[in-house]
């Protein structure tokens, strides 16, 4: 894929050599990865640096990209696994959130392929491997259950923010977390009522993808989840199948 961006950013092009040594050097290093760029269709067309992506003045004129949150969910009680974000991430720092967000990548061609969600599923385990240190073993690319998109734009701070098309990923898996700390700061697993409580918490901050998710769609689909229940008493992914109309993009900006 080219790395062609439209007149209106290419013009600020020179903004992909904003200064990052104020930043923490390895999330610094992460920015160089490149983003798939989307129309509001999803309909890729380049590629840029997460750094270029990631600058409001390129937000906003326009620049859009790929991403995917993962929701994993326990088995054996439905509980949903979140992480707090680490202080040292460029956006969004110390923000508690869906298990893993990120963005498929240009650098991979695997994770350019887009039927049956392919690159994305890619993406999601080996983000939650580098983030969490959950084995790929442990979230096959397979058992990930693709829902809907969500095209959302959020600032993160004067500077920084996202404008992504945002493929929403469940998978229920029991899995071994050891934490990159350099990518998050806490985690823990929450059921429903608990996750309620800690949105009723000022004190609680989360990031605004999130915000969107859980206000429109999470909870209904985290019901449906626990209530289609197999025979062994543990729920499944899976079985969300269809309950979602994925062949649209929901344009939340």
């Amino acid at each position: 894929m080219t790395a062609v961006l439209p007149p209106n950013i290419a013009s600020a092009a020179h903004l992909a050599t904003v200064d990052l040594s104020g930043y923490d050097p390895v999330q610094s290093q992460l920015m160089e990865e490149r983003c798939i760029l989307v129309d509001e269709h999803d309909r890729a067309y380049g590629a840029a640096d997460k750094k270029t992506c990631h600058l409001m003045e390129n937000i906003n004129k326009g620049l859009l990209h790929r991403a995917f949150s993962a929701f994993v969910f326990r088995p054996s009680d439905g509980k949903l696994l979140l992480q707090q974000r680490a202080s040292e991430k460029i956006t969004f720092p110390d923000m508690w959130t869906n298990t893993c967000c990120s963005h498929p990548l240009d650098d991979f061609e695997q994770e350019k392929i887009e039927e049956q969600q392919l690159g994305v599923r890619v993406a999601a385990s080996r983000k939650l491997e580098h983030e969490l240190g959950i084995p790929p073993t442990q979230t096959p690319v397979d058992e990930f259950q693709y829902l809907t998109r969500i095209h959302y734009l959020a600032p993160s701070n004067g500077m920084w923010g996202e404008h992504e098309v945002d493929y929403i990923l469940f998978i229920t898996a029991d899995v071994d977390v050891t934490p990159n700390l350099n990518e998050i700061r806490d985690f823990k697993y929450v059921s429903k009522e608990e996750l309620e409580a800690m949105f009723q918490d000022t004190s609680n901050l989360f990031t605004p993808w999130f915000k969107l998710i859980a206000r429109d769609f999470l909870f209904g689909w985290w019901t449906e989840l626990l209530s289609r229940r197999g025979k062994d008493g543990l729920v499944s992914a899976k079985s969300l199948a269809g309950v979602a109309d994925g062949t649209q993009v929901i344009k939340m900006v």
